[in-house]
């Protein structure tokens, strides 16, 4: 048996997060069994996503909430095999599964998880770092590319706006689209994200979603509208797309954040028939759907990251006992890019 941490939730958060709604506690690991690996866990993600599993139920749909008294599985965590007793896994190796914000986790090889895109699978950490594959080369990437390509359709001569563009899904999209050669429009919230967009990344045009009215500012930004929506926010960001969008354009729904956790239902767009006056699409998605796209987005993205092509800050937290304080301030829009815990 193999002594370790690991956060709980011992209570469903109302509103924000608090710090006693999750515990770490101390378990024993069982060892491993035929087909199963132990794993010393060393980087975690932390994703707004994990909110929509903290209630009692999870949206229709979606992944099963979390249960209470029971450690959080989060969406990608990369580690040492310990002990291996399934093929074509050795001690030493370093592997991405899902089985997050705990010290050890006991893995069992080929079992799904969360879609696929949480599946137990070898990392190459030589190519790139241990945290990378929790990010631009995880879900994060996967969801990014598909959701560009394969969703929103990306064509030739698009003007994309991308929303949360400093948040680690939104980063990739903005750059994925500049890289093609597409005309980008940012939005974010706050000064300092707002000048990484613009002076660092070179966008054609950002702006502080807290500095006017919506509509107005996305006018400004796009004077003659814009073809592709690559939504991470819902809500009034929405509502300003499906008036800025030109006919048979696009929206790739990734997420509504200004949704996760509201205490209150958040007002959604009250133009919806412009989706039927201008012939637009809307699409929802989930990026571990694309799980077999995972080979095309990494063809793609890492020799870009590789090469110093595509930038990917980082927020790192030092400390397993802190992930619950990281998921609140990513909630609230105090991280930028990339959020991992260092265990």
């Amino acid at each position: 048996m193999t002594a370790s941490r690991e956060v709980h939730v011992v209570a469903y958060p109302r509103g924000e997060l608090r710090g006693d709604d999750f515990a770490v506690v101390e378990v024993e690991v069982p060892e491993a069994r035929d087909g199963e690996v132990l794993v010393r866990n060393e980087w975690t993600s932390i994703d707004a996503a994990l909110r929509l599993r903290l209630r009692e139920r999870a949206p229709a749909g979606y992944f099963a909430a979390f249960p209470l008294h029971a450690a959080l599985d989060g969406i990608a965590t990369t580690g040492v095999v310990v002990e291996s007793r399934a093929d074509g896994f050795a001690p030493g190796d370093w592997v991405a599964h899902a089985a997050g914000w705990r010290e050890y986790a006991v893995v069992e090889a080929g079992r799904e998880a969360l879609g696929g895109v949480g599946t137990l699978r070898r990392i190459d950490v030589e190519a790139a770092s241990p945290q990378a594959y929790l990010g631009v080369l995880g879900g994060s990437g996967l969801t990014a590319y598909a959701g560009l390509v394969h969703v929103a359709g990306l064509r030739e001569g698009d003007v994309v706006w991308v929303s949360a563009a400093a948040g680690s899904v939104g980063l990739i999209v903005a750059q994925l689209a500049k890289l093609r050669g597409h005309r980008v429009v940012a939005s974010a919230g706050s000064p300092d994200k707002i000048a990484y967009l613009r002076d660092e990344l070179g966008l054609d045009a950002v702006f502080d979603y807290h500095g006017g009215p919506l509509p107005e500012l996305l006018a400004e930004a796009a004077p003659e509208g814009i073809d592709v929506y690559f939504d991470n926010v819902g809500g009034d960001h929405l509502a300003a797309a499906l008036a800025a969008l030109r006919p048979w354009g696009r929206v790739a729904m990734c997420g509504a954040i200004s949704e996760y956790g509201a205490d209150a239902p958040v007002p959604g767009p009250d133009n919806l028939f412009l989706a039927v006056a201008k012939n637009l699409t809307l699409r929802g998605f989930r990026g571990s759907s694309y799980v077999d796209r995972r080979d095309e987005m990494e063809s793609v993205l890492a020799p870009w990251l590789r090469d110093g092509k595509l930038a990917y800050p980082e927020t790192v937290v030092a400390g397993l006992e802190h992930a619950p304080d990281a998921l609140a301030r990513l909630l609230r829009g105090d991280t930028f890019g990339k959020t991992v815990v260092r265990i």
